[in-house]
This record gives structure tokens, C-alpha cells and sequence, in this order.
């Protein structure tokens, strides 16, 4: 199945129609918060995450402290850098994967962006674009095939075999 998803043509041109999708929806979350009327502010939605925490069913305890702790002690005050971060981050996320730009690179972010959303305590759509992002994320390169990656890559892969090898004979001489 993973060498059908990573080397099939027809899997990618099922995975750029999932491409497509998931990327148009990271791209409209980015731009309603970049060009709202208001300007983008993550500071009531993190006060709401730290105030009303996931908790354990029955127990009360929480389930991600350690996520708390990060947003009280390092989003909140430093709330401003997320203020750009998270429209812009959506924004580039949904265009790499529309245009099918270093569409495992993008795909990644998203789903890191996904899964600080859950650990915060919003559902929406997450779980399925998790979902969704991960079969993306394992189909790796053919994911991107029918878009930008397909020309790019290749340059990309003899950059950094340049790179590699200097860095190998650096050590080698040595």
C-alpha cells in the first residue's frame, strides 16, 4: 500500500485532489485572519485555552499541562510573534499545497499547527485535516508531483548532495 502511495501515478492524482482540498483550507484560515477587519489576536483564545484546559473525563486532571504551561508561560506573554505566526503560517501552509511547493514541508507544518489546535482544546475541523494531512505526509514526493515539487525537487536533491558530499570530505580529511 506505502509503495503505491509513494510511486503510483494514479495515487498521485488522487492525492493532489486531497492536496488541493486540504491546502484550500489552510490557505482561506489564513487569509480571513490576514485581510479581517479586525487585525488578527490570539490573546482570547489563549487566555480561553489556559482558562478551560482539556481535562480527563471523571477526573478532572489535566491532560496536557505541559501544553498549559507553554501558553501561559511563553504564547501568552509573547503573543505578538504568535499574532503573525499563525495567519501567515496558514497562509504559506495552504499555498505550498496548492501549488504543490515542498508539499511535505508544508503538509508538516500544517500538522503541527493541527495538532497545537487540539492540544488547546478546538476540534473544528482539525481531526479530519490531521486525518487527511497524514495521508499526505506518507505519500511524501508523489504528493507533489503534479505541482511545483515535480520541477524543483530535483534541483533540490543535487543541492543538497553538494552539501552532503562537502560536508562528508570535510570530516574525511580530517
Amino acid at each position: 500500500m506505502m509503495k503505491w502511495l509513494r510511486e503510483n501515478k494514479y495515487a498521485a492524482m488522487l492525492l493532489t485532489l486531497v492536496r488541493l482540498y486540504v491546502g484550500w483550507a489552510w490557505m482561506v484560515a489564513g487569509w480571513h485572519k490576514i485581510t479581517g477587519e479586525k487585525a488578527f489576536d490570539a490573546t482570547g483564545y489563549l487566555k480561553g485555552a489556559i482558562a478551560k484546559p482539556v481535562l480527563e473525563t471523571g477526573t478532572t486532571d489535566l491532560v496536557y499541562g505541559n501544553f498549559v504551561a507553554f501558553l501561559k508561560n511563553f504564547a501568552l506573554p509573547h503573543v505578538g510573534i504568535f499574532n503573525v505566526v499563525i495567519p501567515w503560517g496558514e497562509l504559506l501552509v495552504g499555498l505550498g499545497l496548492l501549488l504543490g511547493a515542498l508539499t511535505t514541508t508544508a503538509i508538516f507544518f500544517g500538522l503541527i499547527m493541527n495538532f497545537m489546535y487540539m492540544f488547546a482544546g478546538t476540534v473544528s475541523t482539525n481531526p479530519w485535516l490531521v486525518l487527511l494531512g497524514f495521508i499526505v505526509f506518507a505519500a511524501g514526493a508523489n504528493a507533489g508531483k503534479f505541482g511545483v515539487d515535480h520541477l524543483i525537487l530535483p534541483y533540490l536533491h543535487k543541492w543538497f548532495d553538494k552539501i552532503v558530499n562537502r560536508f562528508h570530505l570535510t570530516f574525511k580529511l580530517r
